[in-house]
Parts: C-alpha cells; structure tokens; sequence
C-alpha cells in the first residue's frame, strides 16, 4: 500500500521551508477581501489554504457573517486573521497567542490595520501560559500544527512548529489545559485534519480524560489525496467517562 505523503512530516518541513524562503513572498495579501501584513518569519497564509478552511469552518467568511460576541482566545494567531475577523464579527474582547515573537507583532499589525486593536491584545504565550490567572473565555480556538513527527524532533526554525507537533506534546498540553480557562458554557475547538493522526489525538484525549465531537469538516483535494480539514468540539468528561468520544455522524468528517 502506498504511504500518503500528505501524512509525512518531512513533507510538511519541506513546505514550512519553501513558504519561508520562497522568493515571490509578499509582504502583504488579501484574503476575504481584506488586506493583510505579512511579517518575514510568520506562517503565510497566501501559500496555503488551511487559514482559509479556518475562516470557513467558524463561519467568518464573507460579509454576511452572523454577528458575533463574547469573548475569543485564538491560540497559534500567525498573522492574526482569525482573531481580527472574530473581532469585525463582533466579539468584544479577542486575545491573540502565539509562541512566535514574529507572529505576535504581526497580529498587533493587522489588528491596527483593521481598526480593532481596542479589542484584540496580541501575547506572546506557549499555549496558556502567559495568560493572567483569572482569564476566562467564551470561545478557545487553535487551528493546531496538526502533522505528527517524531516525538524526539529537534525545530530548526520557529516557523517549523506551525507545520508539525513533535509526539504531539503540544496537541496534549492543550487538549489537558484548554478547558480550565472557559466560562462557563463556553467552548474549546480544535482545527484538525486527516492529514494528522486522529487515532493518536483520540488517545492523547481519553488519557486527558476529554472527549471529542466532530462539529464540521471540509474536503480538500491534495495531489492524490483528498484531506478533510475538521472542526473538533473538545469537552472535560467526567472521571467514570474519561474516553473520548468520536461522534461525527452529523457532521458528516471522516477519516480518509
């Protein structure tokens, strides 16, 4: 049987490089009609779709997008997109993660460009870790690095970690930490995608003691492979149902 070299994590170091050093780099894109910066180390997303599915899977796209509000903490920001559209979709208090330096700066950027940086405070964070305490948040979203490498994998550039999860110690850390900074009633979602493990993070998850529901997916055509990219429901269950369950019957997603 041939490997999917969708699933290959040296496939995805590969593209993290071409993105980086290609020469035709902007510094600034559009997407969804708006213009956005593009700071030299920080994910791009004029070279891949996936911050697209992102936009489409929380329903940001276009202008007739219900308005929204509440509170929005996006994990992994980049260039800020998802957290700056969450805030023109009208969520009054957005903050913005990421582990890149870079990438933080960026997301200040296009916050300022798109006149809500009254709305969106950019950090630099691993995941929850630069939050103040008493933080709490209607909506925590991550659209994750979802290719698995070697647990043992050493990053050579900070822009590696948005392409590959080395063991997925960060897709653990978050699917054990997300929940405990919601408000009550609020939500953990997780971008995912077959081109991930998800016999692996549905492991990860029973150890945390959390379930997962598929919410929606998208399909995407990759060379010979069609990839479906996943909006994942994460939820704390109690101890005596601490396994995950895989509900995506209505959702329609599958693993392919």
């Amino acid at each position: 049987m041939r490997v999917s070299i969708v699933r290959n994590y040296l496939r995805s170091l590969e593209r993290s490089n071409e993105a980086l050093t290609r020469a035709d780099r902007p510094a600034t894109f559009t997407m969804q009609e708006r213009v956005w910066d593009l700071l030299p180390e920080v994910f791009a997303p004029v070279f891949s779709p996936t911050t697209g599915f992102s936009l489409q899977l929380l329903g940001l796209t276009g202008p007739g997008t219900a308005p929204r509000t509440g509170s929005l903490l996006e994990i992994g920001c980049g260039t800020g997109i998802i957290a700056v559209s969450g805030a023109l979709a009208g969520c009054d208090r957005v903050v913005a993660t990421d582990i890149s330096p870079a990438a933080v700066r960026n997301a200040a950027m296009n916050a300022a460009r798109h006149g809500v940086d009254d709305r969106v405070r950019a950090v630099r964070s691993d995941l929850f870790d630069a939050l103040d305490e008493g933080e709490r948040f209607d909506t925590i979203y991550w659209h994750s690095n979802y290719v698995l490498a070697p647990a043992d994998y050493q990053y050579r550039t900070m822009h590696e970690r948005g392409y590959v999860d080395a063991g997925y110690a960060t897709h653990r850390r978050f699917l054990a930490e997300a929940p405990r900074w919601l408000n009550p009633g609020g939500s953990v979602l997780l971008h995912f995608s077959t081109r991930g493990d998800l016999v692996e993070l549905l492991r990860i998850a029973g150890e945390c003691g959390r379930a997962l529901r598929g919410l929606r997916s998208i399909p995407s055509q990759e060379g010979d492979d069609l990839v479906d990219h996943l909006l994942i429901e994460v939820t704390a269950v109690a101890p005596e149902r601490a396994v995950p369950a895989w509900d995506l019957a209505d959702a329609n997603c599958g693993s392919r």
